[in-house]
């Protein structure tokens, strides 16, 4: 059941109240008794007429559809005192969530003022007349989000914002200093000329001066000082290690043995998010609809009333702006690892915002993981082909299979039924001619994602072992002579910890060296 926004507290004229109301697509119709009690609570809840108060406002409901009826009321009382009208779009919206589990309704998530402001009718109004698909206000939003990966600093983006042809306009303190900015879309014009100005604050709640500058402004992460970074495409690979990291933190959050805090999570879904807009920016254009309809989506489930520490998510930041700063594109495999890891951060940060109570957001996490795997199956539709269609002999499948019943025995049956084996397959085995051991890469790529929920495990742990098997094989030998040099001590210390080598003879099976 939804409440119009219109009606709280923004009359349609001085002195009267509109609220239209609305049972969701699918729902019964309800009767005029029913909705005669649905519009008595409403305005109870609202403090428009309180029950048992005979000098309340006076108001009448209007039925003109079996969905909706439209509730108008006066916001002066009958002994000429004003109502308490402060906050009475939440009072309404609460009691519309207890009517909608006693009529048996759809139930809608409650709120928790994150969400973005509903287009007032003037900006549609005046988008339809000036032949906009959006309103300026989300057409700004848009362009907001869009730039934020590209900048370091507030500076940076106002910058890349006016580069992109958006009007801004910065307030300073005499000390030089930010005290706030607003932004306006060319075209957008009052009665008399002058530009339409917007301020952050009012675009999206997360979009104010003072959200964004403790957003950007954190400082930049360690450099990693493998001589990986200077390879191609290894800008697409970093940021799929450095997605490790925000799975670290959103893990086990139904048992409550998740390893970060509150604030450590909600920073690393706010740098998904942009994450998720780098790659829609960057990656094939041919490719790009379904990751900007899953930017479009995350939007809302990077906002929540937790405040997020966003130092602890400096390096998934910093891998976006590499991904857009990139001279050129991702291979079809790296983009298509990518998206794969991408899906399964969604399905984290969904999991992460049910366990929180996030309502809205997580519905929002487990939208944008599904636009993630529609953008994961173009993608890796005609590399699964090719996989396939050198599958290795029948022998060397009937060994990969044994190495995948030893490594994942509870879902073995699933995986060597999927569809993908054969592309899977054919993975392992380039891997395992590259110095790898495919029973390691397989345990390692089922420990980072639980195959339960995969509906096809086959394609899960296909990408992971994808970008695992990227890395050099370990090399026990060459790793012990490197600890042993005495300018070791002089190396830069790695960004993220490397796991000793393990103490086996060159015989034994070498553990699969991965950088979390």
């Amino acid at each position: 059941m939804k409440l119009r926004n219109e009606g709280f507290g923004r009359p349609v004229t001085d002195h009267l109240w509109h609220c239209p109301v609305r049972t969701a697509p699918g729902d019964r119709h309800l009767s005029d008794a029913e909705w005669g009690e649905v519009a008595r609570r409403i305005v109870h809840a609202a403090g428009i007429a309180p029950d048992g108060d005979p000098l309340a406002c006076r108001w009448i409901a209007v039925r003109h559809a079996d969905d909706h009826i439209h509730i108008l009321a006066t916001t002066v009382r009958e002994d000429g005192r004003r109502p308490k009208l402060h906050n009475c779009g939440m009072r309404a919206q609460a009691e519309a969530r207890v009517i909608e589990k006693e009529l048996g309704l759809h139930q809608i998530a409650p709120g928790d003022r994150t969400g973005d402001r509903r287009p007032a009718q003037a900006e549609m109004h005046k988008a339809d007349r000036l032949g906009w698909e959006q309103t300026s206000r989300a057409w700004l939003q848009e362009r907001i989000r869009a730039a934020i990966p590209h900048a370091a600093s507030v500076e940076e983006l106002l910058a890349y914002l006016e580069a992109d042809g958006v009007e801004v306009k910065v307030r300073r303190y005499p000390s030089g200093d930010f005290l706030g900015y607003s932004v306006g879309r060319p075209g957008d014009v009052k009665a008399n000329g002058e530009q339409v100005y917007i301020s952050g604050s009012k675009i999206a709640p997360d979009l104010s001066l003072p959200k964004l500058q403790a957003r950007l402004d954190v400082g930049q992460p360690e450099e990693y000082p493998t001589a990986r970074r200077n390879r191609p495409s290894t800008r697409w690979q970093r940021a799929t290690d450095a997605l490790d990291i925000l799975h670290d933190h959103l893990a086990d959050v139904g048992s409550g043995d998740s390893r970060s805090t509150g604030e450590e999570a909600e920073a690393q879904i706010t740098a998904l998010g942009e994450l998720i807009d780098a790659t829609a920016q960057a990656g094939p254009a041919e490719l790009r609809d379904q990751p900007r309809a899953a930017s479009r989506e995350f939007a809302r489930a990077q906002r929540s009333r937790i405040r997020a520490d966003h130092h602890t998510a400096a390096g998934l930041r910093q891998a976006a702006r590499d991904i857009v700063h990139a001279g050129d594109g991702p291979d079809g495999s790296a983009f298509a690892v990518l998206l794969t890891a991408l899906v399964w951060s969604a399905i984290l940060a969904s999991r992460w915002h049910q366990a929180q109570g996030h309502q809205q957001q997580a519905e929002a996490a487990r939208t944008t993981a599904t636009h993630l795997q529609a953008a994961y199956d173009q993608t890796a539709a005609e590399e699964f082909a090719a996989l396939a269609h050198r599958q290795p002999t029948l022998e060397v499948t009937h060994t990969l299979a044994g190495a995948v019943r030893s490594a994942v025995p509870d879902h073995a049956d699933r995986i060597l039924t999927d569809p993908n084996w054969p592309a899977l397959a054919t993975v392992l085995a380039d891997a395992q001619a590259g110095g790898h051991h495919p029973r390691t890469l397989l345990t390692e790529a089922a420990a980072r994602r639980e195959l339960d929920s995969a509906r096809m495990p086959a394609k899960v742990l296909l990408g992971r072992i994808q970008h695992s098997s990227r890395n050099p094989a370990p090399n026990p030998r060459a790793e012990a002579a490197r600890l042993r040099s005495p300018a070791v001590g002089s190396l830069p210390r790695p960004l993220y910890p490397q796991p000793a080598a393990p103490a086996t003879s060159p015989a034994t099976e070498p553990r699969q060296h991965h950088r979390r």
